[in-house]
């Protein structure tokens, strides 16, 4: 790719400038949605009443809170591809301190689950993404279906950087 090629919007010409500048491109769309997306939730979490909440925190939140059912710190970092544990301890930490999740124990091992505070201001969050980004999302005409072949496609390219984050590791 050179200097002059507008075809392909990429934030490093430098990596782009490769046999496939089409995943520079995919790159920087990750990059810009992946911001945006974690500002959203912070500033929905905001509207919903929880202003000091991390992208992070509402990510782990809402796992929690998925299906009703308590979740292990192992599920949470593996549903959410998180190979830090100790940074999705330290958001349960602060959502129990806020007492929107509660602590128990599974055997061994701890759990987490959602207080009746915790289930209300997921609900609060869902009606404020229901009306602010849905509403706009149907308004534009967006395919439901591709929604969801974008969302595949996104999983199998997150299996290839972890498969690249491993190859890597071993050199």
């Amino acid at each position: 790719m050179n200097e002059t090629d507008l075809s392909h919007v990429v934030s490093s010409a430098h990596l782009a400038d490769s046999g496939f500048p089409e995943l520079s491109e995919f790159e920087f769309g990750l990059t810009l949605s992946n911001h945006a997306f974690h500002r959203w939730m912070m500033r929905a979490m905001a509207l919903a009443g929880h202003p000091d909440m991390s992208a992070l925190d509402i990510l782990v939140l809402h796992s929690t809170h998925h299906r009703g059912r308590p979740k292990t710190l192992a599920d949470i970092c593996l549903v959410l591809n998180i190979e830090d544990t100790h940074t999705v301890n330290y958001a349960v930490k602060k959502l129990r301190k806020a007492g929107l999740v509660a602590e128990g124990r599974l055997g061994k091992e701890k759990t987490v689950t959602t207080t009746e505070t915790g289930a209300e201001v997921c609900a609060r969050y869902r009606d404020i993404r229901n009306a602010l980004l849905l509403e706009a999302l149907d308004e534009l005409g967006i395919e439901r279906d591709q929604v969801s072949r974008l969302s595949r496609l996104l999983r199998l390219m997150a299996g290839q950087y972890d498969q690249a984050a491993r190859a890597a590791a071993t050199y």
